[in-house]
């Protein structure tokens, strides 16, 4: 909430021209590179204007108010209004006239009030990336906070400072490539995973697709070495009601969450992912959706805000698409779409200790 207030001040001060011509410049920078932002300076704009055009309209209603006060009102009506009994008798003569059209007014009203609360969403898409640090009070510090690149050695396999946005990503290969929501490291320099036992690696990003919000990190230290991977990527639609369930990092220790497929489409209708009832939070973004036979059906990336268990996840088919791009030299290991998962006839929670050192902490620095 701090971040968000402390974000609002500082677009305002940019609306109002009280940024220096650095900070602006650097703030600028920050739009261009941020759709986030650049989204937000937009909205707070349109507000801006909103409670100017509110204020003049107050600034109206005064002058009108002050110019009233001046007039007799009941002098004038007596002399330039109607005399009583051509109201009388004009309602005696169109009463039905008059019931008539109050009736289809009232109605249209009724009607174009339901349509406009049909039309409006009830909540908005919030991606569950999570943001550690906080924001800065100043454009240029921000800037420098979220595109840091002070440099860090490759080599060091344990991040010398806490991570600003993380979330989750699981293992797709043996020799360690980690697949996790592009969004989770859009705005990070450098990247760290972290096993549930707590080892950490560096990471290089070997392929983004903003578009389906997909990632694929490769941890550089070629001494790292998975065992087989539990779990397959289903080539199968998933079934409305199957059961499900996720493993993530929305704090520091790994968290199961359990649910159900609600819908067959995502936000809004978007082919692109599952709706399913699981509660998640920020940090669960990249954690892997699986079905009760250990096959991975999707990837979290997104919940609806005001909607309690209405989270997204991007179908398999795309996971597939994304792991075709890696170079097949390259991959050692690599996650099945033909066999079937080791874990398919153990109990649930067998499954989540075989899958849990498989899934991955990202931190983006």
């Amino acid at each position: 909430m701090r971040n968000e207030i402390e974000l609002d001040s500082i677009i305002e001060d940019y609306l109002n021209g009280k940024l220096s011509a650095e900070e602006a410049k650097a703030f600028e920078q920050l739009r261009a590179n941020d759709p986030v932002v650049d989204h937000k300076v937009v909205s707070h704009k349109v507000f801006l204007d909103a409670m100017k055009d509110y204020a003049d309209v107050l600034a109206l209603k005064e002058r009108m108010d002050q110019a009233h006060e001046g007039i007799d009102v009941a002098a004038l009506s007596k002399k330039l209004g109607p005399h009583p009994s051509y109201i009388v008798n004009l309602w005696r003569n169109n009463k039905s006239a008059i019931a008539v059209a109050a009736s289809f007014i009232l109605l249209t009203i009724v009607t174009l009030f339901s349509i406009q609360q049909t039309s409006q969403q009830t909540g908005s898409y919030e991606q569950m990336s999570q943001e550690f640090s906080r924001l800065k009070r100043t454009t240029s510090t921000l800037i420098r906070d979220v595109k840091s690149s002070k440099a860090i050695k490759p080599a060091d396999r344990k991040p010398s400072r806490p991570g600003k946005f993380g979330g989750t990503g699981f293992a797709i290969s043996t020799n360690g490539y980690i697949l996790t929501s592009f969004h989770v490291i859009e705005r990070s320099d450098s990247i760290y995973v972290q096993s549930a036992n707590g080892d950490s690696y560096k990471v290089n990003v070997t392929y983004k697709d903003p578009v389906n919000d997909i990632a694929i990190l490769k941890i550089i230290d070629k001494s790292f070495v998975l065992g087989s991977l539990p779990y397959t990527l289903t080539r199968n639609q998933l079934g409305l009601g199957e059961s499900v369930y996720t493993l993530g990092f929305p704090k520091d220790d790994i968290v199961f969450g359990k649910g159900y497929l609600s819908s067959q489409s995502g936000f809004n209708g978007d082919s692109l992912a599952y709706q399913v009832a699981i509660d998640v939070n920020p940090g669960n973004s990249g954690g892997p959706l699986l079905d009760n036979s250990g096959n991975i059906v999707g990837i979290i990336n997104a919940k609806e805000s005001n909607t309690d268990g209405a989270t997204f996840a991007v179908k398999a088919k795309y996971l597939r698409e994304a792991l075709s791009t890696i170079p097949q030299d390259s991959i050692v290991g690599k996650i099945s779409s033909s066999k079937k998962s080791s874990i398919r006839k153990m109990e649930a929670s067998k499954q989540v200790s075989k899958i849990q050192n498989y899934v991955f902490m990202v931190k983006g620095l």
